[in-house]
């Protein structure tokens, strides 16, 4: 099967790199494609100067929604068989690859999340991040009845039909959850496998316990649109 790497990317020019090396050590016959969403720094040189991915820029900042978006229309165009989404701050490890891809490579699910909170691992979370997991693993619950441990992790696998979904359609700005909201509403199938992830190596995050609340109050209106919209 053709498989393809998205790495969305946002001023990561100290990671960008590394990441890139660390996937292809792991898995040399994977595909790359950098998405540098906008950024302000030297990523975009930086990540033309690997040998081993393909790069698009994108002439503004759109979001981790817009940058993932280009990567799945980019996979759908070039016939890849299964997307990856792995983060550039060197948070995901890619070891961790053939588990998220091997229950798509056997057929039993549509999509793999990797999870941090499955079974207990090193990994320890911010408390407004860990707060926000746990609220919206509840909502998901609630709404759906299924339930997901870390609903907001972006390292994940999906195969053909949800590239094709995706490339038509995908939630914007903090897309994460509501993509598993509507993956399960378009009746795929959805699984989570545990991972260990690391801290960020470089930069810090966007996320701030003030932009934390207002993540969580937008989500939940944009999961409770996802339960009403029809996409096809």
């Amino acid at each position: 099967m053709k498989t393809l790497a998205i790495i969305p990317a946002y001023n990561e020019e100290k990671t960008i790199a590394g990441v890139v090396a660390s996937i292809k050590r792991e898995q040399p016959e994977m595909d790359i494609v950098i998405v540098n969403d906008g950024s302000t720094d030297r990523t975009s040189a930086v990540a033309r100067e690997l040998q081993h991915a393909a790069v698009i820029d994108l002439p503004v900042n759109l979001g981790i929604g817009g940058a993932m978006q280009t990567g799945y229309m980019y996979a759908a165009r070039n016939g890849y068989d299964i997307a990856i989404q792995i983060d550039a701050d060197g948070q995901h490890d890619p070891e961790a690859l053939t588990q998220i891809m091997e229950p798509i490579l056997t057929g039993h699910v549509d999509c793999c999340i990797g999870s941090r909170f499955l079974v207990k691992t090193a990994y320890r979370s911010a408390w407004n991040r860990r707060l926000g997991i746990l609220f919206f693993t509840w909502m998901i619950s609630w709404m759906i009845g299924k339930t997901f441990t870390d609903p907001t992790s972006g390292f994940r696998a999906v195969n053909r039909p949800i590239i094709e979904l995706f490339a038509r359609y995908y939630p914007e700005d903090y897309p994460e959850v509501e993509a598993v909201v509507l993956l399960e509403r378009q009746q795929f199938r959805v699984k989570e496998v545990s991972v260990l992830m690391h801290a960020r190596k470089a930069g810090q995050s966007s996320i701030t316990p003030v932009k934390s609340l207002y993540y969580m109050v937008k989500v939940s209106l944009a999961v409770c649109m996802t339960r009403i919209r029809n996409v096809s």
